[in-house]
């Protein structure tokens, strides 16, 4: 069974076409500034050379059709028609309630997504033109919608209700959904692969550290509590986003700076976070270069964002009465090994201790914890993609 995965942001596409017989990658790519100048394809064939193709994109129904085209293509594809790909898996970022587990496309599924798009704006619309272009350009192909919230929807009403009017939640839905399921669920299942232990023995804190970055309790497989809430601005710092900060803040700020609601909620979202405190990037690898040249800002961009990791994860012990394993996953987690010592060195009062040699790597499943440790810390590069194709197989 050949199965297709699509991640569609507001300006790129993300592809992975599998096959399931092996879970292995036949080819894989990426799309970018579809609906700007310069729409450009990256694909990446198992087995053949990678290359790049200038095309025009005036929406994602041409960066599916350049997707197909790159599939099908004699020299660079890696299948002979379109019908030889079984069915589309969709990421989705916002599930709202209405979804506890990955579910087959249809009109019912299509107008929850829409509905949902008024709490993601920026994720839920170019998901759904992605369904809606591999509707048009394969017809009869069964298609997915795997939800980034989904996997959150076993947390308790004491962990995603928020302390506003109860009528708010009723009317509105406000409360915590929680983002990055797909790989919390992923790293901790192979967490408890790696250690060779049941799923539902173990208390792990997974912390997904990337430009979008959250940390997620999960107990015995369960979520049971998350750092984003409602949208992905809450929790940790980030490479753009502030995360938490005391609501106040945001009408204090619309008075002394002018500025509208839209306005200040655009500033938290993408011109905060390590951004904002640095003022040198979002991107860890060149606050990492400025903090190591001397630079205060980065330093103090850093040190806040080791801080308040440590800190949910100390909360997240709390809230399972303990923990067995501290797992790192995502860009920075994966390939950032001061970042891991110094978000360890925060919870030895958990018995936690690593091995310096050990976790001198980047990018590759490795128990990095000290022989004497009573927790263990281990890197596990996420794999989403992998998640949602065997998803869609279960559910084709």
């Amino acid at each position: 069974m050949k199965i297709l995965v699509l991640n569609c942001g507001s300006s790129s596409l993300k592809y992975q076409l599998f096959d399931m017989d092996n879970e292995e990658v036949l080819a894989k790519g990426l799309c970018e500034r579809i609906a700007i100048d310069g729409s450009i394809l990256k694909h990446s064939p198992t087995g053949k050379e990678k290359f790049e193709l200038k095309t025009p994109m005036k929406d994602h129904n041409d960066a599916i059709a350049a997707v197909v085209d790159a599939l099908l293509d004699k020299t660079h594809g890696v299948i002979s028609d379109i019908s030889e790909v079984n069915a589309v898996g969709h990421r989705v970022v916002h599930g709202g309630e209405a979804f506890t587990k990955s579910v087959i496309i249809d009109g019912a599924v299509k107008k929850a997504i829409s509905e949902c798009a008024q709490i993601a704006p920026l994720h839920n619309p170019p998901n759904l033109m992605g369904i809606e272009a591999c509707e048009r350009l394969m017809k009869n192909t069964p298609q997915t919608a795997v939800f980034d919230t989904a996997f959150h929807q076993t947390m308790p009403p004491k962990a995603y209700l928020y302390a506003i009017p109860y009528e708010l939640y009723d009317k509105h839905k406000v409360r915590k959904y929680g983002f990055h399921g797909t790989s919390h669920k992923y790293v901790s299942e192979r967490a408890a692969a790696v250690l060779g232990k049941p799923l539902e023995s173990l208390k792990i804190i997974t912390c997904h550290l990337g430009n979008g970055a959250s940390v997620c309790a999960v107990d015995g497989g369960k979520s049971v509590d998350t750092s984003m809430g409602f949208t992905p601005l809450e929790g940790l710092v980030m490479g753009t986003r502030s995360g938490d900060i005391d609501p106040a803040v945001v009408s204090f700020i619309m008075e002394k700076e002018g500025k509208t609601a839209k306005e200040v909620e655009n500033m938290l979202n993408k011109q905060s976070g390590v951004l904002g405190v640095s003022g040198v990037s979002s991107d860890f690898r060149d606050i990492e270069d400025a903090e190591r040249g001397g630079n205060n800002r980065a330093k103090l961009a850093l040190e806040g964002f080791y801080y308040r990791v440590a800190k949910y994860a100390g909360a997240y012990a709390a809230a399972m009465n303990g923990a067995d394993a501290f797992v790192f996953t995502a860009g920075l987690g994966e390939n950032s090994a001061s970042a891991r010592a110094a978000i360890c060195g925060y919870l030895g009062f958990l018995g936690l201790k690593i091995d310096a040699d050990k976790n001198s790597v980047r990018g590759r499943e490795i128990d990095f914890a000290a022989a004497d440790s009573k927790a263990r810390a281990l890197v596990i590069p996420t794999n989403e993609e992998l998640v949602i194709a065997r998803d869609t197989k279960a559910l084709v």
